[in-house]
């Protein structure tokens, strides 16, 4: 199987950058969940919040990632010009999706929404590895503060799973070549 540079790096963003964070969101979730001062000892608390603060920012630098290299490195391949005349669509994914009436709402809804919506994942990602950096094994005690960093992770996740499927379904129906 060959792959070519712009596939690479589809690949990269996708199912690696966002991969990582999709995937390690749910340990990241249980480890805010766990920390409870009824689970574990005072000495406990302190190295599972070290571990978290680490996991959570090592999440929010992978779904950063993934948005930078999907805007700065895969979207301009993905929004290129045909030139004028071109009847050979397959390496302008998304004028390839516009000319087909079936295809055409990958664009108009799906690529949209991940361009609008999809970077507020990284955002909510960075509040919530912030939070547990700000307030450390104090984070055990304070109940709603915890909630609510769960909350804002869920929403991130939420985010980007569906800017990952939106992408998945993308591509399968117009790779970027």
């Amino acid at each position: 199987m060959e792959m070519n540079l712009r596939e690479i790096w589809t690949v990269v963003h996708g199912m690696v950058f966002g991969f990582i964070f999709l995937l390690g969101f749910s340990g990241a979730l249980y480890a805010v969940y766990s920390m409870k001062t009824e689970w574990l000892t005072a000495e406990g608390i302190s190295k599972t919040v070290n571990n978290i603060k680490i996991y959570l920012w090592g999440l929010a630098i992978s779904v950063w990632a993934a948005v930078f290299t999907g805007t700065y490195i895969v979207y301009p391949w993905y929004r290129a010009n045909p030139p004028q005349g071109a009847t050979d669509l397959s390496t302008f994914p998304k004028f390839l999706l516009l000319a087909n009436e079936n295809t055409a709402q990958w664009h108009e809804f799906g690529m949209e929404w991940k361009e609008h919506v999809a970077f507020l994942a990284p955002i909510a990602a960075t509040v919530v590895a912030f939070v547990a950096s700000y307030y450390g094994p104090m984070l055990a005690k304070k109940i709603g503060e915890r909630r609510a960093v769960m909350v804002f992770f869920i929403f991130a996740f939420a985010t980007a799973a569906v800017a990952g499927l939106f992408g998945a379904f993308i591509t399968k129906a117009a790779p970027v070549r």
